[in-house]
């Protein structure tokens, strides 16, 4: 069986059982074949036992059985909402398998541009998971080009590019956009990578890639019109908490860093996002607007 078919019946147990919450293998099986899912064959419970152990290595998603009925279940459901590479995995196939089962209508399937910098990620991917130093040519916007040995940390996926998080000679983290690389060389030279580092930890006060200096703040934003329910749908980042709502606003927190990212994506948004705290902020954020309205 292609890699291709495998995948597609791993998504589909997922999703059937995130459907239905929980189903006897009877039942499970009956719904297999009413979907075709192997053109109308039945699915053995053999194949289904070992779908379970692979679905939880892929997605470390634990298909249960409640021994009191029998009945199949997803038994760690909040690993499909985190932001673990799991569950980007996950939507990733899904979509895939989506898409696949649409090739007749893909003229009306409109999409964004697939991640720039992808041709890297090969090389990256194994550099981290062997630990050795990349030599990488790059070439900043408006800026000469360098080259510089590196030691990857860790990969972000931000705005439709891939960012490199790496430590450079001199002992300083810094981020690489794959699409500025202009060379890329695994080394032979490893590193050894501290047991204690945590991108998710590494990132988890900011919102995008820019990890400066910015202190850390709670930030108070009114969301107006459409954004109240985009906010609470689609949060900005974890720690976003609501604080009050009104038939014409609600108001959010946040405690993070307000780095250029973050006030690039509340600006994005124009008059759905109004900050009231900290006041300097709210301030910076008018000085940003007001410079932008001397472009009209």
């Amino acid at each position: 069986m292609k890699p291709a078919q495998i995948f597609h019946q791993y998504i589909w147990i997922i999703n059937t059982l995130r459907a239905f919450r929980q189903l006897t293998f009877e039942e499970l099986n009956q719904k297999w074949q009413e979907d075709q899912i192997a053109d109308g064959n039945p699915l053995q419970r053999s194949s289904f036992n070992r779908h379970r152990d692979a679905i939880l290595d892929m997605f470390g998603i634990v298909i249960d059985c409640d021994k009191k009925n029998y009945r199949y279940f997803i038994s760690n459901q909040a690993v499909l909402s985190d932001d673990s590479i799991e569950r980007w995995l996950f939507s990733t196939l899904t979509v895939h398998g989506v898409l696949a089962d649409s090739a007749a209508v893909k003229e009306r399937l409109v999409l964004e541009n697939a991640p720039v910098g992808e041709e890297f990620l090969d090389i990256v991917i194994r550099a981290i998971r062997t630990n050795r130093r990349l030599r990488i040519g790059y070439q900043k916007f408006q800026s000469e080009g360098y080259e510089k040995v590196v030691c990857p940390y860790a990969l972000k996926l931000f705005h439709q590019r891939w960012y490199l998080l790496a430590l450079n000679d001199n002992e300083q983290m810094r981020i690489y956009a794959l699409d500025r690389m202009t060379m890329l060389q695994l080394t032979d030279n490893t590193f050894e990578m501290p047991v204690d580092f945590s991108p998710q930890a590494y990132f988890s006060e900011y919102f995008g890639v820019l990890t400066d200096n910015t202190p850390l703040a709670h930030v108070v934003v009114r969301a107006h019109k459409w954004m109240p329910n985009y906010l609470r749908t689609l949060p900005l980042h974890h720690t976003q908490r609501e604080l009050a709502s009104t038939p014409y606003y609600a108001d959010f927190s946040f405690d993070i860093r307000p780095t250029s990212d973050f006030l690039g994506e509340l600006l994005r948004h124009s008059d759905g996002i109004e900050v009231l705290q900290p006041l300097e902020l709210r301030e910076r954020m008018r000085q940003m607007i007001a410079e932008t309205l001397k472009r009209y």
